[in-house]
């Protein structure tokens, strides 16, 4: 089926386009009452997910109210360590927990390597149901959590201020780490490769908790793992490249290691001006972002001044990708949003060729 809109695919791989392309991270999401009837219907968050003809319906919502250029699939980041038996379970108002924490390296040896047709088969049949309902109107994006992202929730039991026994072990027994990051980089590989089988016309791989290690520990256990990952993907499926999005958050000061990882784009966060980002990355990768996502509490007329100020940071030329730099908050009135995409398709022709 002919993609109808390309505009993402393109700006990701640095091609020309008739105005910069905008999607939001977790675009389906808690903000929307739409999202939150389908939940309700659902039972459970994972119930959600795990349903492919819910987590189709939960995909599609933001593209029926808004003029975006892509769509992501629903799902979770930590679908890869409940596959590995740790049994992913959610608290409300405290987020994400597994019953079976990791807490040796015999634990850490025993972890199979998941079956991606089987135990996430349910990812994969969202995606190809997803591919074929959205009609070839936007493109459908993949993802997957980082190694290291995945590691901190596995080692401490749900989410983490400091880190502690992740970074513990790091430091105090590396060989450990190192096992368990390289089968999860194994994993995410296969992980995202059969979504691209699927029908994900482009993958996002979520480094959420890159910037909580030091600059030495982020590219040992870290930007190595994600490197591996770019290394293995699938760059061509169906006739078109698939571009591959790295979005490392909290890292700024690894711009330059990123952009030679092998990846088509960059997501950077809202502690950088893309300016200064694309100086450093020049002309090797497209960048994705970087509105800092509290902007949306704002009144439109703000959210229309911030935009078009991240539109001209970044500047004249190809390779932007307009997004949040991080995920929208529940908080957020939907309008806000609108006004967002409104104000993207409204400044950004000018700053494309032929305009």
């Amino acid at each position: 089926m002919k993609l109808k809109n390309d505009r993402l695919l393109k700006a990701l791989l640095r091609e020309p386009v008739d105005r910069t392309p905008v999607w939001i991270m977790r675009q389906a999401g808690r903000y929307l009452p739409e999202y939150l009837a389908t939940r309700a219907e659902a039972g459970s968050f994972m119930q959600l997910c795990q349903t492919p003809e819910l987590a189709c319906e939960v995909t599609l919502q933001p593209l029926r109210r808004y003029d975006l250029d892509a769509a992501i699939i629903f799902s979770d980041i930590l679908t890869i360590p409940d596959a590995m038996g740790l049994g992913l379970y959610f608290v409300t108002g405290e987020g994400p927990k597994f019953e079976r924490p990791l807490s040796s390296r015999a634990e850490i040896e025993a972890l199979p390597r998941p079956d991606i047709s089987d135990s996430l088969r349910y990812v994969t049949d969202a995606v190809s149901l997803t591919r074929r309902e959205i009609g070839g109107k936007v493109p459908l994006l993949g993802f997957s959590g980082s190694p290291w992202t995945l590691a901190t929730y596995m080692i401490e039991g749900g989410s983490s201020k400091t880190f502690g026994k992740a970074k513990r072990l790091l430091y105090q027994d590396p060989n450990t780490a190192h096992v368990l990051l390289g089968k999860l980089a194994e994993t995410v590989t296969d992980y995202l490769n059969a979504q691209i089988e699927a029908g994900a016309q482009g993958v996002q791989i979520f480094d959420t908790w890159g910037g909580a290690l030091s600059f030495d520990a982020y590219r040992e256990f870290s930007l190595s793992y994600m490197q591996q990952i770019v290394d293995g993907l699938k760059r061509e499926h169906d006739g078109r490249k698939i571009p591959v999005i790295l979005f490392s958050k909290g890292c700024n000061t690894q711009l330059e290691a990123l952009a030679d990882s092998g990846c088509d784009a960059l997501g950077v966060d809202w502690t950088i001006a893309l300016s200064e980002a694309r100086r450093r990355v020049g002309d090797r990768v497209a960048l994705q972002g970087n509105l800092d996502p509290s902007i949306l509490l704002a009144d439109p007329d703000v959210i229309r001044r911030e935009v078009r100020r991240t539109l001209e940071s970044f500047g004249p030329g190809e390779g932007h990708v307009f997004n949040l730099g991080h995920g929208i908050t529940p908080d957020v009135d939907p309008d806000h949003l609108q006004a967002l995409i409104a104000a993207v398709a409204e400044f950004s022709p000018a700053l494309h060729r032929g305009n």
